[in-house]
């Protein structure tokens, strides 16, 4: 079995280039069928599809400076002072309700050491830590650590170290690469400025620079594959090897140790290419049909359990531990809503349906009614968000809403009876009922609620969210 020293060695030869990769010769097609092939492909397309995803947003956001998604280098945080709007288009069903602040880190040469400052109390604010499998490994914010200031170290999987003076936590990730996403409650517009003062307090810096020494020695420059685009994620065999490149830097789970010996036999791995070029026509089919049977699968837990209610965002949403291993629910997380919280952060209630279990369409008006007393049961603030489809993208509109939430709710109008309704068309309801209105586009749409910090009542089922009503 290969030491951690070898392992981190041979990443470190690795990734020098993308084009030093080592080119493994075309697949053994003595000792692999078709059948076989297309077995393997489905299970290392599941497995991986989470992790291409994450990386084509994080080549966007940290790593091509040209690219208009572009944030800011690795081991540099930056603020997002204003909210997400349908010009954002890298990811998939993005908030509206907080401003992000965002820190691509490479763990490779030293631990990084994350500095909060003291926020109000009424203020919700977290730090979601995801690994390059996609993981929640970490929280830092309200729920977790309280809104005091503190400082906390984020380590990679090879440093020895122990907490410093001056850290109140060490959080350990199984990857090298991460990504951190800060979201820091916005009341109103007018709340804008003390959200920028928040972020100013947010501070990011190797340890090296936090104790006062001497930097490290670099980590080896890396040559960055260049993503997929999201239609050639679902087709290209090149998927495969951008997922090989990403394994680099993930050390393998004992738990996967079998899973990734059998991807080896398509090539696929660390260090490893599959030149689809050099295979037979009959086993570059069988890839692709395993690709294909992949995206089948997904589309089957959607219908059966996903649009019915059976599996929710908080079973695809978690640490390692918490998945079990579950990748097809892994993927099903990655193309919902990639970045997604675990549920004790924040649960995700889907409208993909209607209450006769129609799929959602902006031809028609719904109503989404909220019986008295019975509003989402939340520690922070909720909200409803319209994503139009297939992009899974805010929607542009002519009052420039992209969601309802409870900050909201001074100016929504209440029923007689204490009851909310919500108007959910693509059309103005009318102006008297406006302020409770939920613009869609014209064709298909998902609607997102958002709970933040949910309330026990949420987490243990006994809230049921309400249907929404095709009127």
């Amino acid at each position: 079995m290969l030491t951690k020293r070898d392992l981190l060695r041979s990443a470190a030869l690795a990734a020098i280039s993308a084009n030093a990769v080592k080119s493994f010769p075309a697949l053994a097609q003595t000792s692999v069928s078709a059948t076989e092939a297309r077995a393997i492909a489905k299970e290392a397309y599941i497995y991986g599809f989470p992790m291409v995803d994450s990386y084509r947003i994080q080549h966007a956001y940290f790593v091509e400076a040209k690219n208009p998604e572009y944030k800011a280098p690795w081991n540099h945080l930056v603020n997002t002072p204003r909210v997400y709007t349908p010009a954002d288009t890298a990811i998939q069903t993005p908030n509206s309700d907080t401003p992000y602040s965002w820190l691509g880190a490479d763990l490779r040469a030293e631990p990084l050491v994350l500095t909060v400052p003291a926020i109000e109390k009424d203020r919700y604010y977290s730090i979601q830590f995801i690994d390059a499998y996609t993981f929640n490994f970490a929280y830092i914010g309200s729920r977790a650590t309280g809104n005091d200031a503190g400082s906390f170290l984020v380590a990679g999987p090879n440093w020895k170290g122990e907490k410093p003076a001056g850290v109140k936590a060490v959080i350990r990730s199984e990857t090298d690469f991460i990504w951190a996403a800060y979201r820091t409650q916005l009341f109103n517009p007018a709340d804008l400025d003390n959200v920028k003062k928040v972020q100013a307090g947010y501070k990011a810096e190797p340890l090296s620079a936090f104790l006062g020494n001497a930097a490290p020695p670099a980590a080896p420059a890396i040559n960055f594959v260049q993503p997929l685009t999201p239609t050639d994620e679902r087709k290209s065999p090149e998927f495969f090897n951008i997922l090989s490149f990403i394994l680099q830097f993930c050390p393998t789970d004992p738990s996967e140790t079998e899973l990734i010996a059998r991807f080896a036999k398509l090539n696929i791995g660390a260090g490893k290419t599959l030149d689809v070029s050099k295979v037979s026509p009959e086993m570059k089919t069988a890839i692709e049909q395993g690709m294909a049977d992949a995206w089948n699968a997904l589309a089957e837990l959607e219908k059966q359990k996903i649009d019915t209610g059976q599996v929710t965002s908080g079973d695809v949403f978690g640490t390692r531990a918490y998945l079990k291993n579950n990748y097809l629910y892994r993927m099903a997380g990655a193309v919902l809503g990639i970045g997604g919280n675990s549920k004790q952060e924040a649960m995700y209630p889907v409208y993909a349906i209607d209450a006769a279990g129609q799929k959602l369409n902006g031809a028609n008006k719904y109503t989404l009614h909220f019986a008295p007393g019975q509003l989402p049961p939340v520690n922070a603030f909720w909200s409803l968000t319209m994503y139009e489809l297939p992009q899974s993208l805010l929607v542009a509109n002519e009052i420039n809403r992209y969601l309802i939430n409870s900050p909201m709710l001074p100016q929504l109008s209440k029923n007689a009876d204490g009851s909310l309704t919500l108007y959910v068309q693509n059309e103005t309801p009318g102006k008297d009922k406006e302020p409770n209105w939920l613009p869609a586009p014209k064709g298909p749409f998902i609607a997102f609620m958002r709970l933040y910090w949910p309330k026990e009542a949420a987490l243990d089922g006994t809230w049921k969210h309400p249907l929404m009503t095709k009127t």
